[in-house]
C-alpha cells in the first residue's frame, strides 16, 4: 500500500486536516486519563500511538514523574498494544479480558489493578460511569468516508460504545486491513436502556439488524494517524491426539442428540471459545456427517473460516475476525465470497444473553480446571493468579442451549489434575455447566444431582493416575456425614497447597 493510497483512505475533507503523526496524536492522552482502546482477542487493535504513547511514558518516568492510564479495550489486543504498555509501566487499571505475559505478571504482583468483566456487561456498565468518565477512545479502522462514516476493521468490540462515551476520539486508518471489508459488519444503533430496552431483532444467526458503518461526530476526532500495519496474532498449532480426542467425543455426542431428536440434522448455531481444543473442534466438524452449519460466536477463528469456505457451514456471526496468518490469506483471498456469509458485530449484541437464549446456541469454551461437582474455573490459576479472564464465557455458558467445558485431564506433564476436589476459584457455577469433556472422557451432567455428578465425572473425565485420589477423596466425604455435595472441608483444597508447596498434586 503506498502512502498516496493510505491517504486515499480517509475520504472526509475535514478530517484529512487532522491527519498527523502518532507521536502527535499520542499527545492527546495524559497521565491519569482512562482511555478505550479498540481491539478483541488480537483484532483490530491500534498499533501505531500506543507504542508512541509508551515511550512517552518511560520518558517521564526517566524523570520521575508520574504517567499512567486507566485501559479499557473490547477483549486483549497484542504486543504492540497491551505489550508495549505494560513493559512501559503505564497501564494502572485494565480492563475487561488480557492475555499478554508482561500485563498479567503486573496484575498477579498487584501493580496494575485488573477488574474481570462478563464482555456482554461491559459497554452498559461504561455507559453509566462505572468506571468513571472516559476522556479518550483510540480506535482503529479500515477507512473512513466522504460523511464521516468509519469502515470498521478486523475487529468491532466496544467501538461502537468507546465512539459514544469518549471526550476525545484519536483514529488509526489500518490501510493492512482489506478495504472489501466494507460491508461486512452490522451495528446495531442502540439496545436502549432499563427499563424501556427493546427486544434485540436477531431471530436467525445471519440476520442483519443495523449500519454496516460506526458512526462518530467528526468535531470529535482530534486525529487521525495512518497505519499499514498487521494484526499480530500466532499460528494455531496442529490438533495433539487430546484435542482430536476431545474433539471425537463431542461430535459423537452431536450424533447422539440428533438421534434422540433434541437438535436439527444441522445441529444449532455453534459458539466456540479461543484456543487449540475449539479449533480442533470445528476442524473435527469437516469430517463430520453434519451439513449446513451455522455460527453464532464472539471470535471467529481458523476453524470456522475453514468449514464456511468448505461449505460445511452456511454463515457465522462474531465480533472478530482472529486468524493465524495462513487464514488471513484465505480469508482474503476469498473475502468476496466470505462478505455476504460473515457478519461482524458489537460485542454487546454478539454476546447478548437475549440473542444466545433465543437461537439455542452450542457453546462450547475451555477451562482451566473443574470439580467433582461441575463447577468451573477458567482464569485462575491455583486459585489466586489471573490468567487472562473470564471473557465472554459466561455470556454464553449460563444461556446456552447447550453448554460444554473443556479440557486436558492433566497438565504440567501430569502434576496438575484438572480434575481437583473443589476449584479454587469459581467461574462458572454447576447450575451452567452441562457437558464436561476430556481426553478421557465425557459426562453429561444434565439431569444429574450433586453425587451422582461427581462419581460421573470422577469415572469418565479424571485422569487415570488421579481417579483413584479423587475416588478415596468422595467415599470419605460421603462417610463423614457430607450430604447433597459431601466434602471434606479441611481437605478440598488440599491439592493445589500440595502443588504450592511440592510442585506436584499427587501424593508421594
Amino acid at each position: 500500500m503506498t502512502a498516496a493510497n493510505n491517504y486515499e483512505r480517509v475520504q472526509h475533507a475535514g478530517l484529512r486536516e487532522k491527519i498527523m503523526s502518532a507521536e502527535q496524536a499520542a499527545e492527546f492522552i495524559q497521565n491519569g486519563m482512562n482511555v478505550g482502546i479498540s481491539g478483541f482477542t488480537g483484532a483490530g487493535y491500534p498499533k501505531a500511538v500506543p507504542t508512541a504513547l509508551a515511550k512517552r511514558m518511560e520518558e517521564a518516568h526517566a524523570r520521575g514523574e508520574e504517567f499512567g492510564i486507566g485501559m479499557l479495550t473490547g477483549a486483549s489486543t497484542a504486543d504492540e498494544c497491551d505489550g508495549v504498555l505494560a513493559r512501559a509501566q503505564g497501564i494502572k487499571f485494565r480492563t475487561p479480558f488480557q492475555s499478554d505475559p508482561t500485563l498479567r505478571k503486573q496484575i498477579n504482583a498487584g501493580a496494575t489493578n485488573y477488574i474481570d468483566v462478563h464482555l456482554s456487561h461491559l459497554e452498559q456498565q461504561v455507559r453509566y460511569g462505572f468506571f468513571g468518565e472516559m476522556d479518550v477512545a483510540l480506535i482503529e479502522v479500515t477507512g473512513i468516508l466522504p460523511d464521516g462514516r468509519l469502515i470498521p476493521s478486523l475487529g468491532i468490540g466496544t467501538n461502537n460504545q468507546w465512539l459514544k462515551s469518549a471526550k476525545k476520539v484519536i483514529v488509526e486508518v489500518n490501510s493492512r486491513q482489506n478495504i472489501l471489508l466494507e460491508g461486512m459488519h452490522d451495528i446495531h444503533p442502540d439496545i436502549g436502556v432499563p427499563p424501556n430496552r427493546k427486544p434485540i431483532p436477531i431471530t436467525a444467526p445471519n440476520d442483519r439488524i443495523g449500519s454496516p458503518y460506526l458512526e462518530c461526530d467528526p468535531d470529535k476526532i482530534v486525529a487521525v494517524v495512518l497505519t499499514d500495519l498487521p494484526d499480530r496474532n500466532s499460528k494455531f498449532a496442529d490438533p495433539d491426539d487430546n484435542s482430536k480426542r476431545i474433539a471425537a467425543q463431542i461430535i459423537d455426542f452431536f450424533s447422539h442428540e440428533v438421534k434422540m431428536g433434541r437438535m436439527p440434522k444441522n445441529l444449532l448455531p455453534l459458539q466456540s471459545g479461543v484456543g487449540n481444543v475449539a479449533n480442533a473442534v470445528l476442524a473435527g466438524l469437516q469430517d463430520g456427517p453434519f451439513e449446513n452449519l451455522t455460527g453464532y460466536t464472539e471470535v471467529l477463528q481458523d476453524g470456522m473460516l475453514d468449514l464456511i469456505l468448505s461449505g460445511k457451514m452456511l454463515s457465522a456471526s462474531a465480533t472478530a475476525l482472529s486468524f493465524s496468518p495462513d487464514a488471513l490469506d484465505r480469508f482474503n483471498a476469498n473475502i468476496e465470497t466470505l462478505r455476504s456469509k460473515i457478519i461482524l458485530r458489537p460485542q454487546e449484541v454478539t454476546n447478548h444473553p437475549e440473542v444466545s437464549r433465543r437461537l439455542g446456541v452450542i457453546a462450547m469454551n475451555a477451562m482451566i480446571e473443574c470439580d467433582i461437582y461441575g463447577n468451573v474455573n477458567s482464569t485462575h490459576i491455583m486459585g489466586t493468579n489471573m490468567m487472562n479472564g473470564i471473557g465472554g464465557s459466561g455470556d454464553f455458558a449460563r444461556n446456552a442451549f447447550l453448554s460444554f467445558f473443556v479440557t486436558p485431564s492433566v497438565a504440567k506433564d501430569g502434576a496438575i489434575s484438572c480434575i481437583v476436589p473443589m476449584v479454587s476459584h469459581h467461574d462458572h457455577t454447576e447450575h451452567d455447566v452441562m457437558v464436561l469433556v476430556t481426553e478421557q472422557g465425557l459426562a453429561d451432567l444434565r439431569g444429574k444431582s450433586p453425587r451422582q455428578r461427581a462419581k460421573l465425572i470422577i469415572e469418565n473425565c479424571a485422569h487415570p493416575d488421579y481417579r483413584p485420589m479423587l475416588k478415596e477423596y468422595y467415599e470419605r466425604a460421603e462417610k463423614a456425614g457430607g450430604l447433597h455435595t459431601p466434602h471434606v472441608l479441611n481437605e478440598a483444597l488440599s491439592w493445589h497447597q500440595r502443588f504450592v508447596e511440592t510442585g506436584d498434586m499427587r501424593i508421594k
